[in-house]
C-alpha cells in the first residue's frame, strides 16, 4: 500500500506542478503579448501622426526658411518632420544655423536637390531671374525627394504659420486628386488687395493665350488661378498620375515656344502647375493661405484680419527680410538670427 500511496502522491505533485507551470506561463506571457500588440498598433499610428513639411533653403534667403520653420514648430504639438531642401553649396550653412539655435530640438532631414534634373527645361527670363532659381522647382519633384510618406505639405520659404500645422495636414483631398491648393478667388477679403496692386488671379495672367498650344487646352482665360506656394499633396496619386513627367513636358514646351515665361504672372513654376492640375485639385481652407503680402510695399491688410489668418505668404517682390516691405513685425516674431552672421536683415537703419 505504501508504495501505491507514494506513486499517487508523486502523480498528484506532478499534476499540481503542471497546473502551476501553465498558470505561470499564462500570467507572464500576457504582458508580453500586450506589449507586442501595443507596439504593432502604435507603429502605424506613429507613421500617420508624423507630418512631413518640405521647405527650401536657398542661398541669400535662408532666414526665410528658418523663420517659417520656427513659426510652425512654435505653434503645434504635432510630430512634425521637416525636410529642408538645399543645394550642395548651401546645405552646411542651414544645418549649422539649425543646430546652433533654439531650433536644434526640431526633427529634420536635409536633402540635396540636384539642379541637373532641370537641364534644358527652363527658359531664361530676364524680367524675374530670381524665379528661375533651381529650388523654385523642388515642388515638381516631391516624390523623388520624399520617399516614405503618403501625404506631404510643401511650403514656400516666404511664409509664416500662425495656426496649428495639423489643421493644414488634415485637409481632405478628393479621390483621384494628387494635390490641394488655395484658389486665388476664394477669399473676398483679399479681392480689394488684388485690385489695388494689379495682381493677376486668372489663367490669363499666367498663360499666353496667343499661342495655339494654350488655346488647345480649352481652359477659359477667366478661370480662377491657384497659388502653389502652399500644397497638400498625395504622393501615391502624384506618382500614379505621373505628375512630375507632365510638369516637365510643359516646361520643355515652354522652352520651345514660350508659353508663359513673359506673361503678367511671371510665375515660371506656377504656370505648368495651373495646366497640369486644372480641374483636378482639391481646395485648402482660404485662411490657411493669405497671399500677396509681398506684392506691394504700401498695400496692407487690416491687423485684425492678419491676426485671424493661419498662414501668411509674402509672395511678390517685397520680402519681409528686405526693405521696403509690409507687415514685417509679424514675420520678425519668428526670425532667428544667423549664428554665423552671414544672413542679415535689410532695414532702413541698417
Amino acid at each position: 500500500i505504501l508504495p501505491l500511496v507514494s506513486v499517487n502522491q508523486i502523480l498528484l505533485l506532478l499534476l499540481v506542478l503542471t497546473v502551476c507551470a501553465i498558470l505561470y506561463n499564462k500570467v507572464h506571457q500576457v504582458p508580453l503579448a500586450l506589449k507586442n500588440e501595443t507596439a504593432d498598433l502604435e507603429s502605424p499610428e506613429e507613421m500617420e501622426e508624423e507630418i512631413p513639411v518640405v521647405i527650401c533653403a536657398a542661398a541669400g534667403r535662408m532666414g526665410a526658411a528658418v523663420a517659417a520653420i520656427s513659426s510652425i514648430y512654435s505653434n503645434t504639438e504635432a510630430n512634425v518632420l521637416f525636410y529642408i531642401i538645399g543645394l550642395k553649396t548651401t546645405i552646411p550653412h542651414i544645418r549649422k544655423w539649425i543646430e546652433n539655435s533654439k531650433l536644434k530640438e526640431i526633427k529634420f532631414k536635409v536633402v540635396e536637390f540636384n539642379p541637373m534634373v532641370l537641364k534644358g527645361k527652363i527658359r531664361q527670363d530676364a524680367s524675374r531671374p530670381e524665379l528661375l532659381q533651381p529650388l523654385n522647382f523642388v515642388r515638381f519633384y516631391l516624390p523623388l525627394l520624399i520617399q516614405k510618406h503618403e501625404k506631404v505639405i510643401y511650403l514656400d520659404d516666404d511664409v509664416i504659420v500662425q495656426g496649428d500645422i495639423q489643421e493644414l495636414y488634415d485637409t481632405k483631398l478628393a479621390p483621384g486628386h494628387a494635390a490641394a491648393f488655395s484658389d486665388d478667388c476664394d477669399l473676398p477679403s483679399t479681392h480689394e488687395m488684388i485690385r489695388s496692386v494689379g495682381m493677376q488671379n486668372t489663367y490669363m495672367g499666367f498663360l499666353d493665350y496667343r499661342k495655339q498650344a494654350i488655346r488647345d487646352l480649352g481652359i477659359s482665360p477667366s478661370t480662377c488661378s491657384f497659388n502653389p506656394g502652399v500644397i497638400v499633396a498625395n504622393m501615391t496619386e502624384w506618382k500614379h498620375q505621373r505628375i512630375t513627367k507632365q510638369l516637365e513636358k510643359w516646361m520643355q514646351r515652354n522652352v520651345e515656344v514660350n508659353l508663359y515665361s513673359s506673361t503678367l504672372g511671371g510665375g515660371v513654376a506656377t504656370s505648368p502647375m495651373l495646366i497640369v492640375f486644372h480641374g483636378k485639385h482639391s481646395s485648402i481652407n482660404p485662411m490657411w493661405h493669405i497671399r500677396h503680402l509681398g506684392w506691394s510695399p504700401d498695400a496692407r491688410y487690416s491687423e485684425q484680419f492678419l491676426q485671424e489668418a493661419k498662414l501668411l505668404h509674402w509672395n511678390g517682390r517685397y520680402k519681409p527680410w528686405d526693405y521696403p516691405s509690409v507687415h514685417t513685425d509679424l514675420w520678425e516674431n519668428w526670425f532667428i538670427p544667423d549664428p554665423s552672421g552671414k544672413f542679415k536683415l535689410t532695414r532702413p537703419d541698417s
